[in-house]
């Protein structure tokens, strides 16, 4: 038993030191714009976006230092367990012709101690790998912006997804509080003996689904808030609340007319990283063509070595070593392979602008797409917007006419079906038109 009675304190004593190092959850409240900074700064894809550029800078810092002088130490100890054997012929000693007689040559220490020093003077495709260094810097560059942009896009869309969820409940509600009193009065009513049983009952389906439509918009809700957690990068744990209301939102049609549709593309992060993909595969069609040019390059040696039969004397007399000098590589004949790589590299490069042509083609229809969606989208708010006023109207007088004994509950149940359903007609036209503005601004370059 007190083994048992210690292992539980001691179980208990690590839970609430684990629990004490965890961080405690936080409660922030965000503005759209608050957001995206938050996830601008959490986000793992632009974080890893980032440590590409910073990986980038070092390939860079990689390629210049080919050009710096080159040092090598190197350091060598053999120890002859046998001193190799040369025979030489015997005549040089006086023994008859066709003899051999077996010499050693060297000692049983030998080491040596050396320094070499390479500097690159002239290679074709290093100066042309420092003249594109700047490009290919900015294609990391420009990959970081695209990643931003994206996030930023997500971001914005999941924080109006809120919203509306949000403008849904609050329409559930106040459906819910006057289906309510509905639902009071027609049963007053019958018990009055005005109306029938079969009346309270229809109004009470409707308000059971209401009821059950708004907790399930709820979960939604909680959903959407852990969506929009995910998409800046903030721990789930944490609390979010939101600043920014629907009102904040500009949905008009004037933010059509201040967009261009001529050269649009050229705003997109995405037509600038094929330019300087482009610019890249030219880079190294140069590359390829100085292949066929010839390199020099300087190189010294100092060596110092080291010969004794005895270990602890080896070090006592060097015999030293140097040289310096010259080496020129020109390229006379591969078999083909290099006029073969530049004959890829230009086709690469043909690519390369064919897919440039492409996409700016593909990013003018984006935006002459995105500018129809929005202005539909606009129209079909607007047009959802009456529908909902009209369905409020018709409801109103259903109920006036059944209360006066001139229309019957059917009418009024139809009545609030038919708002409900323009309730949620509406919701989504007003998701859909603030997911198209972001696409509008996108399209257009205006998320940077």
């Amino acid at each position: 038993m007190k083994r048992i009675f210690t292992l539980l304190i001691c179980i208990t004593v690590a839970l609430q030191g684990y629990s004490q190092t965890q961080p405690a959850p936080q409660t922030y409240n965000f503005s759209i714009q608050e957001a995206i900074d938050y996830a601008l700064t959490h986000k793992d894809s632009v974080i890893n976006s980032g440590l590409d550029v910073k990986n980038a800078d070092y390939y860079v810092k990689e390629l210049i230092g080919q050009g710096f002088p080159q040092i090598d130490g190197t350091a060598s100890f053999q120890d002859y367990l046998k001193i190799p054997t040369t025979l030489l012929p015997g005549e040089f000693f006086g023994a008859p012709a066709g003899t051999f007689i077996p010499v050693k040559f060297g000692v049983k220490y030998q080491s040596n101690l050396g320094v070499n020093v390479s500097q690159l003077l002239f290679d074709p495709s290093y100066i042309i790998g420092l003249q594109g260094r700047k490009t290919y810097k900015e294609l990391y560059n420009r990959g970081y912006t695209s990643t931003k942009i994206d996030v930023t896009t997500k971001v914005t869309k999941a924080y109006y997804q809120v919203l509306v969820s949000n403008e849904q409940i609050k329409l559930l509600d106040a459906n819910i509080a006057q289906l309510k009193q509905q639902v009071d009065q027609t049963t007053a009513q019958n018990k009055q003996g005005f109306v029938e049983k079969i009346d309270v009952d229809r109004i009470a389906v409707q308000y059971n689904n209401l009821v059950t439509s708004r907790e399930n918009t709820l979960r939604l809700l909680a959903l959407n808030y852990q969506l929009l957690k995910f998409q800046i990068g903030m721990p789930i744990e944490n609390s979010l609340t939101l600043k920014d209301g629907l009102n904040d939102v500009k949905l008009d049609e004037n933010i059509v007319e201040t967009v261009a549709d001529t050269a649009s593309y050229k705003n997109r992060i995405e037509y600038k990283i094929f330019e300087t993909s482009l610019k890249l595969s030219e880079f190294d069609l140069k590359r390829m063509k100085a292949q066929f040019l010839p390199t020099l390059k300087a190189n010294v040696a100092y060596t110092a070595s080291y010969q004794n039969n005895s270990f602890k004397d080896l070090y006592s007399t060097s015999f030293p070593s140097s040289y310096v000098g010259l080496t020129l590589n020109v390229p006379i004949f591969s078999g083909g392979q290099r006029t073969n790589q530049v004959r890829q590299s230009e086709i690469t490069v043909l690519k390369n602008k064919n897919n440039l042509l492409g996409m700016r083609n593909g990013l003018n229809l984006q935006a002459a797409q995105a500018k129809i969606i929005y202005m539909n989208s606009l129209q079909s708010l607007n047009n959802q917007k009456r529908n909902q006023e009209l369905a409020r109207e018709v409801l109103r007088v259903s109920k006036i006419k059944y209360q006066q004994g001139v229309g019957s509950s059917i009418e009024v149940t139809q009545a609030q079906t038919a708002l409900e359903s323009a309730d949620n007609t509406y919701v989504q036209s007003l998701y859909d038109a603030l997911v198209s503005r972001v696409d509008l601004d996108r399209a257009y370059g205006r998320i940077q």
